[in-house]
C-alpha cells in the first residue's frame, strides 16, 4: 500500500512538473519576471541591504487628491506645501482650475487649499517670519507655431510728455503709419512720463528721453496677410490733443511665430499656521521662471522670468522688504536665465552657478561668477567644463554651509538640446583663486538631477534624464550619496520612479527625502505616445536610519540669537558627533537656493547638549530651521524646529 501510494505520489509530482515545465516554454518572460521581483523585493528587504542602501516606498494619494506638483517646500509645522497651479495643464489653465494641496507625512493627511492665482512656474523662498514668500506665475500658456491664428508680438508704448503719465486701457488699437494694419492691446498700460536731459556741463536742456511701456498687441482678425515683416510706427486711436502727439508706439515684426508663456506679477505668502495664501503688493514686473533668493538684510531679492510679454525681464531684479511688504528696484540691473541659481554667500555677495532651468539667449547671463549687489559688479570665475551644458544641471551648497563649497550636477544644452553631461563641477568660494574643478563623474549625461542636504553631511544626489524632458525613454533611476570628506559617489538603492522635468526633493524632518513630480514628453522609447504626470510621491529612507537607534533630543529654547546657545535633551548627549541646522527647502526646476545645512558648535554633559549659532547672518538668514544631532555612526535625531530671529 505504501509502495503504491508513493509511486501515486511520484506520479502527480512529474505531472505536475511537466506542467509547471510546459508553462514555463509558454509564458517563460513572465515567470522569470515573477520570480525575479519576488527574488529582488526579498534582497532589498534584508536588513543588512537597506543598511547598506537605504529604502525607496511609494505613496499615493487618494484620486481626489492627486495633482501635479511642480513646487514643494517644507513648512515649520511639519507639513510640506504642495503647488501645482494649473500643472501645465492648459485645460486646467483655460478653466481656471489652480490646485494646492498641504500634506502631512508623519500622519499621512492632505488638505486641498483654494489658490488664488496660476502659480504655475513661480518663485519662491522662506520668509524670517515662517511664512512662504511666492510671487509670479502664469499667466498665459505658450502657443506653438500652427496654433497661432491672430498674428501678435510687443508693441513698445513711447510717452515724450514730461509733464504727466498715460493710462492705455485694454483693447487700445494700434494702426501702422506705413503698413495701415490695426493691432489691439491686450491689458492696460500706464505709460511714465519722459524724463528731461540737461548738459550736465552747461545745464543746457537737451530734450526728453520718453518714457517706456512693453505691452502686448494682436491683430483684430485671423490670417497670415495680418502680419508685418518690419518696424513701423503705430497711432494710438482714443488719443487727442497733445496726448495723441506725445505718445505712440513702435513694433518691429508682429507675425504668427510661437508665443511663449507670460507671467504674472502677483506675490503672496503662504501662512503654514493659518495654511491660506496672504496677498502682498505685487511685484514691478512680471515674472514667469523667477528665482528668489534671501539677501544679507533679510529682504529677498527677485531675478529673471519671462514678462507679461512672454520676453526674458531685461534685467529689471527687485528686492521684497518683508517689513512693509512692498517691492523696490535694485539700482542696477543683471540678465540671467530663467530659474538662475543663486546662492546668498558669507560676505554678502551672490555666486550664481551658472546653473538654470530654460529661457534666455545661449551667449548672455550664463557665465558662473560671483555677483556684488551694491557695486552691480560681476566677477567670473573660471574652471567651467562643459560650460555649453548648464541649463537643468543642479547645485548644492555642500555642508557644512561654513566651508562655501558648492557642487554643480550635470546638465544639458541650452533649450530642447539633445546635449548632457555626466560631469560634477566643485568649487571653493574660500580659495584664495576660486576655480571649478570636476568631481566624480555620473554613469551617463544626467538633466534634472536632485540634490538633498542630509544631516550626516551626506548628499543625496538622485533622478534625472539623459535627454531633455526624459525624451526616448531615457529617465535615470539610479540614486548616489557624495561623501564630501573622500569626494566620492556611492551607489545607494535605485528609485522606483523616474523623475525628470517639473520634479524635485525635499528633506524631511525625520531625515527621510520625500520626491515629487516629473513631466515627461513622450511615455515611449520611440517618442510616439504623451508622456504622463507624476503624480506618485516617493519617499527614501536613508541607510542611517537601518542601523540602530536614533539619537533622542527634544526640550530647549524654539528661538535662539545669532551667538547666542540653547540647552536640549538627549539620553544619548555623550554620542553625539555633529550638530547641524539645515534650513528647510522650496524647490522647483531643478533649483533650491534655500537648502543649507550649518555647523554648530556643541557641548554635552550628562543629557544635555548645548549648541551655539553662529553670529554671521548671511551664513544663518533669519527664519526656521531643522536642528539635529548625529552620532558616531551618522544616525541622526529627528530635528527639532528652532527659529533665528
Amino acid at each position: 500500500m505504501k509502495d503504491r501510494a508513493g509511486r501515486r505520489r511520484a506520479r502527480r509530482l512529474a505531472i505536475g512538473t511537466a506542467v509547471v515545465l510546459a508553462l514555463a516554454g509558454m509564458n517563460g518572460p513572465w515567470l522569470y519576471r515573477f520570480g525575479t521581483e519576488k527574488y529582488h523585493r526579498y534582497q532589498i528587504d534584508r536588513p543588512e541591504y537597506k543598511a547598506a542602501n537605504g529604502k525607496w516606498e511609494i505613496i499615493e494619494f487618494p484620486e481626489e487628491y492627486r495633482q501635479n506638483t511642480i513646487h514643494a517646500a517644507l513648512l515649520h509645522t511639519g507639513k510640506v506645501l504642495l503647488v501645482a497651479g494649473s500643472g501645465n495643464d492648459a485645460d486646467n489653465f483655460d478653466a481656471k482650475k489652480y490646485d494646492t494641496r498641504i500634506w502631512d507625512p508623519v500622519k499621512g493627511t492632505i488638505k486641498k487649499v483654494p489658490t488664488p492665482k496660476d502659480l504655475f512656474c513661480t518663485g519662491h523662498t522662506q520668509l524670517p517670519n515662517g511664512n512662504l514668500l511666492i510671487a509670479g506665475g502664469t499667466k498665459r500658456y505658450e502657443k506653438l507655431k500652427g496654433d497661432v491664428k491672430k498674428a501678435g508680438g510687443l508693441m513698445i508704448v513711447h510717452n515724450e510728455n514730461p509733464d504727466k503719465p498715460i493710462t492705455i486701457p485694454a483693447g487700445t488699437k494700434f494702426t501702422g503709419k506705413k503698413n495701415g494694419k490695426t493691432f489691439v492691446s491686450k491689458d492696460a498700460a500706464l505709460v511714465p512720463r519722459a524724463k528731461k536731459k540737461f548738459d550736465p556741463k552747461t545745464g543746457k536742456f537737451l530734450g526728453n528721453t520718453p518714457g517706456l511701456y512693453r505691452i502686448y498687441v494682436e491683430a483684430q482678425k485671423e490670417g497670415a496677410k495680418y502680419e508685418t515683416g518690419t518696424e513701423d510706427n503705430y497711432r494710438i486711436q482714443g488719443l487727442s490733443g497733445d496726448d495723441a502727439n506725445n505718445t505712440y508706439g513702435i513694433a518691429q515684426k508682429l507675425a504668427l511665430d510661437k508665443k511663449d508663456f507670460q507671467g504674472i506679477r502677483d506675490a503672496f505668502e503662504f501662512d503654514p499656521v493659518a495654511e491660506k495664501y496672504i496677498k502682498v503688493d505685487p511685484m514691478h514686473e512680471a515674472r514667469w521662471y523667477p528665482t528668489l533668493t534671501t539677501l544679507s538684510d533679510g529682504k529677498i531679492l527677485s531675478v529673471s522670468g519671462l514678462d507679461e510679454i512672454g520676453q526674458l525681464v531685461p534685467g529689471k531684479n527687485e528686492v521684497f522688504d518683508p517689513k512693509t511688504k512692498k517691492w523696490t528696484y535694485t539700482k542696477e540691473g543683471r540678465q540671467f536665465p530663467t530659474y538662475p541659481a543663486l546662492f546668498l554667500m558669507q560676505n554678502g555677495k551672490i555666486f550664481y552657478s551658472g546653473s538654470n532651468a530654460g529661457y534666455g539667449p545661449a551667449d548672455k547671463g550664463r557665465d558662473p561668477g560671483v555677483w556684488d549687489l551694491k557695486t552691480n559688479k560681476f566677477t567670473k570665475l573660471p574652471g567651467m567644463s562643459d560650460p555649453d551644458q548648464l541649463e537643468t544641471s543642479g547645485t548644492v551648497l555642500l555642508p557644512p554651509a561654513q566651508n562655501e563649497k558648492y557642487m554643480v550636477i550635470g546638465g544639458g544644452g541650452v533649450g530642447e538640446s539633445k546635449k548632457s553631461t555626466n560631469r560634477t563641477r566643485l568649487i571653493d568660494l574660500k580659495a584664495d583663486d576660486p576655480r571649478f574643478v570636476d568631481g566624480p563623474t555620473l554613469d551617463r549625461g544626467t538633466r534634472y538631477p536632485q540634490a538633498s542636504v542630509l544631516p550626516d553631511d551626506s548628499v543625496l544626489v538622485s533622478g534625472g534624464s539623459q535627454d531633455y524632458r526624459g525624451r526616448s525613454d531615457s529617465n535615470i533611476l539610479q540614486a548616489r550619496l557624495y561623501d564630501a570628506e573622500k569626494n566620492a559617489f556611492g551607489r545607494v538603492a535605485d528609485p522606483l520612479v523616474g523623475r525628470n522635468y517639473h520634479s524635485g526633493s525635499i528633506l524631511l524632518p525625520d531625515g527621510r527625502v520625500m520626491f515629487f513630480g516629473s513631466d515627461s514628453l513622450y511615455g515611449d522609447k520611440a517618442n510616439t505616445k504623451p508622456g504622463k504626470f507624476e503624480q506618485r510621491i516617493e519617499i527614501y529612507t536613508p541607510p542611517y536610519l537601518y542601523r540602530g537607534s536614533r539619537p533622542s533630543l527634544s526640550g530647549g529654547p524654539q528661538t535662539i540669537e545669532r551667538g547666542e546657545s540653547g540647552t536640549f535633551t538627549s539620553r544619548e548627549a555623550a554620542s553625539v558627533k555633529k550638530v547641524r541646522l539645515i534650513r528647510p527647502s522650496a524647490s522647483t526646476h531643478v533649483t533650491d537656493v534655500d537648502q543649507r545645512s550649518v555647523a554648530l558648535d556643541f557641548e554635552a554633559s550628562g543629557d544635555k547638549v548645548k549648541v551655539t549659532v553662529p553670529e554671521n547672518r548671511n551664513l544663518v538668514q533669519s527664519g526656521w530651521y531643522m536642528l539635529f544631532v548625529t552620532d558616531g555612526e551618522g544616525t541622526p535625531s529627528k530635528a527639532q524646529w528652532v527659529k533665528v530671529p
